[in-house]
C-alpha cells in the first residue's frame, strides 16, 4: 500500500455514522452536462428512504439499460451535492479497476431494498 492509500484510524462510532444502504436502480439516463462522462440514476431504497437521485461516472463498464434493475450500494446520509444542473442525493459506491474506471459495489445475492450494511 502506498502513502496515498493509507488512511487514519477511525473509531467505530465514526463508521456507524456512515449510513450505507442497498437499493435498486429504477432509472438510468445519460448526463451530457457532466464534465466527465456520467449517468443520472434513480435508486429505490425501499419505503423508509424512498427513491433518491445520483450521478455516477460509470460509463466505461455499464449502459443505462444494464443498470436498470441492478442492486447497488450507496451512502444515503451525505448532504445533497450540486453537480452542474443536477442535485445528487446519495453517493453510489464502487472500486477502480486497473484502468481507473469504476466498477459498482453490489450484493452477490438479491437483498431487500433499504438494507443497511453491517
Amino acid at each position: 500500500m502506498d502513502q496515498a492509500e493509507k488512511t487514519k484510524t477511525i473509531g467505530i462510532d465514526d463508521f456507524l455514522n456512515v449510513d450505507v444502504r442497498v437499493g435498486t436502480v429504477t432509472e438510468a439516463v445519460d448526463f451530457p452536462e457532466a464534465r466527465k462522462p456520467a449517468f443520472k440514476l434513480k435508486i429505490d431504497f425501499g419505503d423508509d428512504i424512498g427513491v433518491k437521485k445520483t450521478s455516477a461516472q460509470i460509463t466505461a463498464h455499464y449502459t443505462p439499460e444494464a443498470l436498470v434493475g441492478r442492486q447497488v450500494v450507496a451512502v444515503v446520509n451525505f448532504p445533497p451535492r450540486q453537480i452542474g444542473p443536477f442535485m445528487s442525493e446519495v453517493l453510489t459506491l464502487g472500486l477502480a479497476d486497473e484502468n481507473g474506471e469504476i466498477v459498482l459495489l453490489q450484493p452477490d445475492k438479491k437483498v431487500p431494498n433499504g438494507g443497511r450494511m453491517h
